[in-house]
């Protein structure tokens, strides 16, 4: 196996799979933050984000660039920083010891997991710090020198930027680093600027930033989840976990790590991290798995090189790699993805015209999202952990607000449609802005989709 080839076809399928994958109602939230962050408003301050702030401040530009293609531009990105991960683990498993062919199989290994597969697909917050921090792998398996120390930092500080999870594997390495009696200055240098960058939006907007990155994400399952309480048992969490650490390699990687003995270096406290931060949040998904992945498949590979796997195992990985990909073989071929969804955003462009900003659970299809539907659906389906009176103070709007706020300040269009059930009752997400569209005389304008409809006054 020849790297220099074998990883540059790696991206070429990985940008496929990003135009082929189906939507997922998560992009939402973080393609509308990059539009709107594109058009000079920040998070917290000016529009709810759910998150740390690094992604919609760094994929803004890529948004302006874009234009009308800001979300597949998105995604593509997003599959570019997915298998820059890869590369990462690559070079780190080289730089620590392991054979090319070693590290290469580690390396294709992750590149085999859904968990990755998934997060590079999707213009989500995932392959941005999963990159960051493969790339703080790298300069952390270099030489010690001032440079990789202050870009270790720089990379670790900005993973948990762009997703507060990365914060427990950056823990880690300082920990590590203690536990060795290594100097850590270069390091804390290194991380200075995203804590900087932290602190300025915190600043600007406290009780905003607070709700966005430990409020809701608390608070917001339990209410969401409450008539499937099912889904957030310690009997689901395992279910769940076996099941998205199984659509791939990465049980094998585990307990070759295992084999091998291969707990040298940071790797084993990165790895262990990451089990930590996908088990915390409740309930459990793929994608908050992936912290762990990449220092688990370099000490794979590390096991591997000390210890190559006999025939047994080679075959043992063959439904595991079979696993990981079936879902994405699945959206190759499914017909969808990114090339119908852009065909509804043309058909709602066409109907809205030159418009002001739209109300929508699904900001990812207009082009002028209104600020207080920067969510998509997660804000606008609170009901209880939030006062009525704190909902326009956080710049948001939901079903019990909605008929106050709009009165004050309507908006432009209301598009619905979007959006399927998230209640035990009948009705989808956006049925009240349909319904407050009704009351208020607005008539429907007809929109060239099966399941979009466009509202306006």
């Amino acid at each position: 196996m020849h790297a220099r080839l074998i990883l540059p076809l790696l991206l070429f399928a990985f940008l496929a799979l990003a135009m082929a994958r189906p939507i997922d109602h998560d992009e939402s939230q973080y393609v509308a933050a990059a539009v709107l962050s594109a058009k000079g408003l920040l998070p917290y301050r000016d529009y709810v984000y759910l998150q740390t702030p690094l992604q919609p401040l760094l994929m803004a530009p890529v948004a302006a660039l874009a234009g009308a293609w800001a979300w597949p531009a998105l995604r593509l990105v997003n599959a570019l920083l997915g298998w820059l991960t890869v590369v990462g683990v690559y070079v780190t498993a080289r730089r620590s010891g392991a054979g090319e062919r070693a590290a290469l199989t580690a390396a294709l290994g992750l590149a085999a997991c859904d968990i990755l597969l998934f997060s590079a697909a999707m213009a989500r917050n995932d392959a941005l710090p999963a990159a960051m921090l493969a790339g703080a792998m790298v300069a952390m398996a270099g030489r010690p020198t001032r440079a990789n120390g202050v870009l270790a930092g720089l990379l670790l500080a900005g993973a948990a930027t762009a997703k507060i999870s990365y914060a427990l594997p950056a823990t880690a390495v300082g920990l590590w680093m203690l536990w060795r009696r290594e100097r850590m200055g270069w390091l804390a240098v290194g991380a200075l600027l995203p804590a900087l960058l932290v602190a300025w939006l915190w600043w600007l907007a406290p009780a905003d930033a607070l709700f966005g990155v430990l409020t809701f994400p608390a608070k917001a399952p339990a209410e969401f989840y409450a008539h499937r309480p099912w889904k957030l048992s310690l009997a689901a969490k395992a279910v769940d976990t076996l099941k998205f650490l199984a659509l791939g390699p990465a049980l094998l990687a585990a307990a070759a790590a295992v084999r091998g003995r291969a707990f040298q270096g940071p790797w084993p406290w990165l790895a262990i991290a990451g089990l930590i931060a996908a088990l915390l949040p409740e309930p459990t998904w793929r994608q908050y798995w992936l912290p762990a992945l990449p220092p688990l498949f370099v000490m794979a590979a590390l096991a591997i090189e000390r210890c190559p796997p006999n025939r047994a195992i080679r075959l043992a990985a063959i439904p595991f790699v079979a696993a990981g990909l079936a879902p994405s073989l699945i959206a190759l071929g499914s017909g969808g993805g990114m090339l119908a969804a852009m065909r509804e955003r043309a058909a709602i462009a066409d109907a809205l015209g030159a418009r002001g900003p739209v109300a929508t659970l699904s900001p990812q299809f207009v082009a002028d999202p209104d600020p207080r539907f920067a969510t998509g659906p997660f804000a606008f389906r609170i009901r209880r952990f939030l006062p009525p009176g704190d909902e326009a103070a956080r710049r948001i709007v939901t079903p019990r607000t909605l008929t106050a706020q709009f009165a004050a300040r309507p908006p432009a269009a209301i598009l619905v449609g979007g959006e399927g059930k998230w209640t035990s009752g009948t009705d989808g997400a956006d049925a009240p802005l349909e319904a407050w569209a009704r009351a208020n005389g607005w008539r429907r304008r007809a929109v060239a989709s099966q399941r979009f409809r466009l509202w306006m006054p």
